[in-house]
């Protein structure tokens, strides 16, 4: 049996469970069936937390709770930006941290979050750094220029002309350098909306394309900001 918990972040969603002693490790099998839509519980991925100190290559973080990230085809994910929202709202929920300032181990390093009014959650996502070389993305046999950026995990970022978004078809992963991305990449296409805003689809490695994704926020920010100077 386990007990778990579902929640979202901007319509990005999890399924949350917690293993405090590192017991409760699921094979990939378990992983995507829980993250099935339609067999299983459904979700972008899940989110075990478990103590640092069991998770091998962090044990020096001792008792720290740290962020065991799958997506949903059970893929390891160094970071998730709405992930860690939900994941500190969860650990609230079971009584697991207090209401204060907490910082979480992942496998993007530190990350520092802290609840604010209500049920408002903030945390710090890290300095991305964009790869000064252009990149090629395709989709639906089309090129577009896009840039690399780090934002503890990696992603494809593509300014596109205004009415372009809407017409992409992300049925399916668009192509991108195997060279930069080794381990795949979260691909976003931005589209300006104005002086101080962007729209953005994103299509996340090991899910397809999603409601949101909080890292590629910051990813789509950098890069619309660098583009901009």
């Amino acid at each position: 049996m386990l007990t778990f918990a579902k929640g979202h972040g901007t319509l990005n969603d999890f399924v949350c469970f917690s293993d405090p002693d590192g017991n409760r490790e699921l094979s990939d099998e378990q992983l995507r069936f829980l993250c099935d839509r339609r067999a299983g519980i459904g979700g972008d991925g899940t989110l075990r937390a478990v103590r640092a100190r069991h998770v091998p290559g962090y044990e020096q973080h001792g008792d720290a709770w740290f962020m065991d990230y799958r997506n949903a085809d059970a893929s390891i994910a160094e970071m998730c930006g709405n992930g860690l929202r939900v994941f500190l709202r969860y650990l609230l929920e079971e009584g697991l941290i207090e209401r204060q300032p907490v910082d979480i181990v992942t496998r993007a390093g530190i990350r520092h979050g802290e609840f604010l009014h209500g049920e408002q959650v903030r945390i710090g996502m890290g300095r991305p750094v964009v790869a000064p070389d252009p990149i090629a993305v395709t989709v639906g046999g089309r090129s577009y220029p896009g840039r690399a950026v780090d934002v503890g995990n990696p992603h494809a970022a593509v300014l596109l002309s205004p009415g372009e978004l809407d017409a992409l078809d992300l049925s399916r992963e668009p192509g991108y350098p195997a060279a930069v991305f080794p381990h795949r990449a979260n691909v976003e296409f931005i589209e300006p909306a104005g002086d101080h805003h962007v729209r953005m689809r994103v299509w996340e490695r090991g899910v397809g394309e999603t409601f949101s994704c909080g890292t590629g926020t910051v990813a789509a920010g950098r890069r619309r900001r660098r583009r901009g100077r």
